[in-house]
């Protein structure tokens, strides 16, 4: 009898030992949400963002089709690599944006940045999001109000030339603004 009391108080102290008391599981759980919490903050802000994103997207897509503009090397002329707006870019898009206050109609434009196949798929998709924010970031300055456009970027994935010759890669870096009503 006095071997299995003993065996019992051990057990119960081997149990009680490993356990873990809600101050200590409390101290650890705010030390992860002090190192963390940043993360997760930055993480809510990003998906507020592709929500506000996500909704303009869904405007965009409820308009209807009117035109598209294709702002290729010819017009835009994007250097490799690069999504900073020539003189001539500015001059064509500020034609562009003449043309839409003309019409004077409530539209909402779909800039679509894109790249030629040189590169990583990854590097690309940055690159057409830099141009096509380039171009909205153009517009904004020239009175087309931000909450009437968004951007996409296909990087290298809806080529329109072969990406095989640099002529082809030329006509591939280029910008395409989609205009809805």
């Amino acid at each position: 009898m006095k071997i299995m009391n003993i065996l019992l108080v051990a057990t119960a102290a081997a149990v009680l030992s490993g356990c873990a008391t809600r101050g200590y599981v409390d101290d650890s759980v705010a030390g992860l949400e002090a190192k963390h919490g940043a993360r997760i903050t930055e993480l809510d802000d990003r998906s507020r963002e592709a929500l506000e994103r996500a909704k303009a997207a869904g405007k965009l897509a409820e308009g209807k089709f009117m035109y598209s503009v294709v702002l290729t090397e010819d017009a835009v002329k994007f250097a490799p690599g690069r999504s900073t707006l020539t003189m001539e870019a500015e001059t064509n898009l500020t034609a562009m944006v003449d043309q839409l206050k003309a019409e004077n109609k409530n539209v909402y434009l779909e800039i679509q940045g894109h790249t030629d196949s040189i590169g990583t798929a990854a590097s690309n998709k940055k690159l057409g999001l830099a141009r096509a924010e380039a171009v909205r970031f153009f517009l904004h300055k020239q009175g087309i109000a931000l909450n009437r456009m968004a951007t996409i970027s296909y990087g290298e994935e809806v080529p329109i030339a072969d990406n095989m010759l640099a002529p082809g890669r030329a006509t591939n870096r280029r910008v395409m603004v989609v205009v809805l009503k």
